[in-house]
């Protein structure tokens, strides 16, 4: 076999390979594997919608969402500074709330199938210390709708910080204007818990 001929027919056999077993050859940036990983639980949940109900969703959702989004960083940062005035105990019940609310508004975004998918673009962007996931949400019939994920590294494990969508509007920083005009945690615990009941109606 000549060399030109040995050649063609590593490539072949390299290209076959990598399509049978691409894991094998392209390791997943960790920070996409983590939204991945909570894209697919969120379909599986879409997918029991109607079945499950609002609080339902939420309840399935509210350990998924916990792997994969920092809440305790995402909490601070929504409150702005009054954290730094407030108790651990009062850090801990607003941790508590925010995860709730933030369980609610994903259970009332998504709360059936048609169709839909999510795919999660390997190309990762590093911004300084945080990564952005750029991800797409496909409709059966309908133009996609762009979720971009800022994440963080927390011990080691990629976790997101913010969600972005359509590429501009930060969700967390919607939620700091919102909380904005409430003053004091207990207060601020209020009005997120009257959120998520109205989410979960």
């Amino acid at each position: 076999m000549t060399l030109t001929l040995r050649a063609v027919v590593c490539s072949a056999a390299l290209l076959m390979f990598a399509a049978m077993a691409p894991q094998a050859w392209c390791e997943t940036d960790p920070a996409a594997a983590q939204v991945d990983s909570f894209d697919n639980a969120l379909v599986g949940v879409m997918k029991q919608g109607g079945a499950l109900g609002a609080q339902g969703r939420a309840r399935k959702l509210t350990p998924a969402m916990e792997q994969a989004f920092d809440f305790p960083v995402m909490t601070r940062f929504a409150v702005g500074p009054a954290w730094t005035g407030m108790s651990d105990a009062d850090h801990q019940a607003l941790i508590v709330a925010f995860t709730r609310y933030s369980a609610a508004s994903f259970a009332h975004n998504f709360d059936s199938y048609g169709g839909e998918k999510f795919v999660v673009d390997p190309a990762v962007e590093t911004r300084g210390p945080d990564k952005i996931v750029k991800t797409q949400l496909i409709p059966a019939h309908a133009a996609p709708v762009v979720i971009d994920y800022r994440m963080r590294s927390d011990g080691g494990t990629w976790k997101i910080i913010d969600v972005y969508f359509n590429g501009t509007i930060s969700q967390l920083t919607t939620r700091r204007s919102d909380f904005a005009a409430t003053q004091g945690a207990k207060a601020l615990i209020a009005h997120m818990d009257a959120q998520t009941e109205k989410l979960l109606k």
